[in-house]
C-alpha cells in the first residue's frame, strides 16, 4: 500500500470500540422493534448522533433518521446507509441478549447494520478526515415489502434534502466466511414479486364430489404446473424462482368447500423475465383453472425490484474493501443473490453498490430462529464505512 493510501481509518483503529460497539448491538437485539415501530432504536441512533456531533433530521419517512456532517470545502457528498427494523419471529438463539419481546426478533442482522453506521459515525466524527458531506441513513421498515421504509424515506424527499453523489449499503451473508467482502457488479439482487391466487369452485359433500367442483383438487394440479413455468417458458440462462408458500382450503374432511387460495414468491434478476413471469403465470392459471370448471381472481402485485449496482461506484467500493482487509478476503464477482432488498429503490435515483459482509461460514441462516448477528464484524465494518467515506471524500 502506498503512503497515501496509510492515512485513511485501519481495521485496527477500531479495535478499542468493540466493546461498546457490541454492547450496543446486543441492547438492540434484546429490544427488537417490527417495520413501522422503530420508535425507540431510531431515538437511541439519534441520542448517539447528537452526542458525536452530528446535524441530525428524525422523522424522515417515518421513524428514519438521517445524521449528517460536512467538513473541509469539499463538493462531493456520500451516502452510507444502515436498516432498523426485525422481523416476526420467535427467537430460538437462547442467548443472554435474546429478545425480550415475544414473536419479535432481529433476524436478519439489521441490529448489526444499525451498529456498524453507529461506529463509523463516532469514529468519522472524531477523526475528521473527509472532504465533503456524509449523510447516514438510517432506514426504517426494510422488511416491510409494500410501502417499504426506502419507497418512503425517498418520497419524503431523502435525495432532495440530503443530495449525496453516491449511496452505499452492506448486508451480512451466513455461510460467507467472517469479515469477508462481497461485490458484484450490476443485478446482484433479485426482484420480487407476490400472487394471490384465489381458486372459485363449487362447494358440496365429500361423498358426492361429482356434485361439486373441487377447488382443493384444482389448487393442487396448479403446484405442480406452476413450476412449468420456468422450466418450459424461461430461457434456462436466466435465473427465474415460482415458489409457492403458501396454500390454504376448507375446515372439515367431509365436506368440498367453494375456495382455495395458493400464495406465490417470484424472483427474477431481468425486467423481461420478470414481465415474462407474470404473463405466464396469469395465463396458465387461468387456462389451467377453467378446464376443471372452476373461476379465480389472481392478484399480482410488484414488490422491490432488482438491485443493480453501477460500475464505478462497485469497483471504488471492493478497491477500499481490499486495502482495508486484504484481496484475499475480497470476493468479486460474488454470486448474485435471490434475496431481495428495498436498496434498490435509492440504487434507481443515484448510482452506488449494495455489498456483502460475510457472518460466518457455520452461522445459520437469515430469517431464521436461531440466527444472530457475529459481533466479529462490527470493527472491521465500522472501519471499511469509514474508510470508503474518507477516500470517497478525500481532500485533493
Amino acid at each position: 500500500m502506498n503512503d497515501r493510501l496509510r492515512c485513511f481509518c485501519e481495521a485496527q483503529d477500531l479495535t478499542g470500540a468493540a466493546g461498546w460497539l457490541t454492547e450496543t448491538r446486543r441492547r438492540l437485539h434484546r429490544h427488537p422493534e417490527l417495520s413501522f415501530q422503530e420508535a425507540d432504536t431510531a431515538a437511541l441512533v439519534a441520542e448517539r448522533l447528537q452526542a458525536w456531533g452530528w446535524q441530525v433530521t428524525t422523522g424522515v419517512g417515518g421513524h428514519g433518521v438521517v445524521g449528517t456532517m460536512t467538513l473541509g470545502n469539499g463538493r462531493k457528498s456520500i451516502a452510507l446507509r444502515a436498516d432498523m427494523d426485525a422481523l416476526p419471529i420467535q427467537e430460538a438463539t437462547g442467548k443472554p441478549w435474546q429478545s425480550v419481546h415475544d414473536g419479535v426478533m432481529h433476524a436478519c442482522g439489521h441490529d448489526g447494520h444499525t451498529t456498524i453506521l453507529l461506529g463509523a459515525a463516532q469514529h468519522l466524527a472524531q477523526t475528521r478526515r473527509f472532504s465533503g458531506t456524509v449523510h447516514l441513513v438510517f432506514q426504517p421498515a426494510e422488511e416491510a415489502g409494500k410501502g417499504s421504509g426506502a419507497q418512503r424515506m425517498i418520497e419524503d424527499g431523502l435525495f432532495e434534502r440530503f443530495p449525496c453523489d453516491a449511496i452505499f449499503g452492506l448486508h451480512n451473508s451466513p455461510g460467507v466466511p467472517t469479515g469477508t467482502f462481497g461485490f458484484m457488479h450490476g443485478a446482484s439482487m433479485a426482484a420480487s414479486d407476490s400472487c394471490r391466487i384465489t381458486v372459485h369452485g363449487r362447494g358440496g359433500h365429500a361423498a358426492r364430489p361429482h356434485q361439486a367442483v373441487d377447488p382443493i383438487l384444482i389448487a393442487g394440479s396448479l403446484v405442480v404446473a406452476l413450476q412449468s413455468v420456468v422450466s418450459r417458458n424461461i430461457d434456462p440462462r436466466h435465473t427465474a424462482i415460482v415458489t409457492i408458500g403458501s396454500m390454504h382450503s376448507g375446515s372439515a374432511y367431509n365436506v368440498i368447500p367453494d375456495s382455495a387460495t395458493l400464495g406465490l414468491s417470484i424472483r427474477s434478476f431481468d425486467a423481461e423475465v420478470r414481465n415474462q413471469l407474470e404473463q405466464r403465470i396469469r395465463a396458465l392459471v387461468t387456462a389451467h383453472v377453467a378446464g376443471y370448471g372452476g373461476e379465480v381472481t389472481i392478484d399480482y402485485e410488484r414488490g422491490y425490484p432488482v438491485v443493480v449496482n453501477t460500475g464505478p461506484e462497485t469497483e471504488f467500493a471492493r478497491q477500499v474493501a481490499e486495502e482495508l482487509v486484504g484481496p484475499e478476503r475480497v470476493i468479486s464477482p460474488f454470486p448474485p443473490v435471490t434475496g431481495s432488498e428495498d436498496f434498490a429503490y435509492y440504487l434507481e435515483k443515484k448510482p452506488g453498490c449494495f455489498l456483502r459482509l460475510g457472518n460466518g461460514a457455520d452461522s445459520p441462516m437469515l430469517h431464521n430462529p436461531r440466527y444472530d448477528f457475529n459481533d466479529e464484524l462490527l470493527t472491521v465494518g465500522a472501519a471499511y464505512w469509514t474508510r470508503l467515506a474518507e477516500r470517497f471524500l478525500e481532500p485533493v
